[in-house]
């Protein structure tokens, strides 16, 4: 059986080798193949230029046309954030500008109030100070002529302690000449 089975073998490998090879290397039929390459071709073109590319075209056109319209929205976007951001900076010059003048006002009106009080303790200092120098005379004046009194009463005691008689027109005298200066 072993004989049999190479023999078939053999018998097989001499038909493959007999046997004209793949078709597509096979000249006998190369004008056919060529004949439905060229069909095939042709239909694929058709449907590739009738419908696949069309349909390719579209979709890049449509993308293009969104690319377009996106950029031209970025670019009025940009263009309204410019003119935000100036209506901002106008806006933030103009509230600077209004707060320099609130403070100005302000500093103004607290610097006349000032001078109105600086003005009335400046009166009433005057006033009193005034008051205060009237008091110190009537006081000075008054303490003079205690002075007096007193070195008047203290001379007459001293001159009737140590035996004599006072005379009262000396003793004044005497008193004024001491309290001059």
């Amino acid at each position: 059986m072993a004989t049999v089975t190479t023999e078939a073998a053999v018998d097989g490998a001499d038909a493959a080798a007999a046997a004209p090879g793949m078709p597509q290397l096979n000249f006998d039929h190369w004008g056919n193949q060529i004949f439905w390459l060229l069909i095939t071709l042709a239909v694929i073109y058709f449907v590739l230029s009738r419908v696949a590319l069309p349909r390719i075209a579209a979709v890049l056109a449509e993308r293009q046309g969104t690319i377009t319209n996106d950029l031209a929205k970025a670019e009025e976007l940009k263009r309204q954030a410019g003119e935000a951001e100036q209506a901002y900076d106008k806006a933030l010059a103009d509230a600077r500008a209004e707060a320099q003048t609130i403070i100005a006002e302000a500093k103004a009106e607290i610097s006349a109030d000032l001078k109105v009080a600086t003005d009335k303790a400046d009166a009433e200092i005057a006033a009193r100070t005034a008051e205060s120098e009237e008091a110190i005379a009537e006081i000075r004046a008054s303490a003079l002529d205690n002075v007096k009194e007193v070195a008047r009463d203290t001379a007459e005691a001293l001159v009737t302690a140590l035996g004599g008689r006072a005379d009262n027109a000396a003793i004044d005298a005497a008193v004024a000449e001491r309290t001059k200066g």
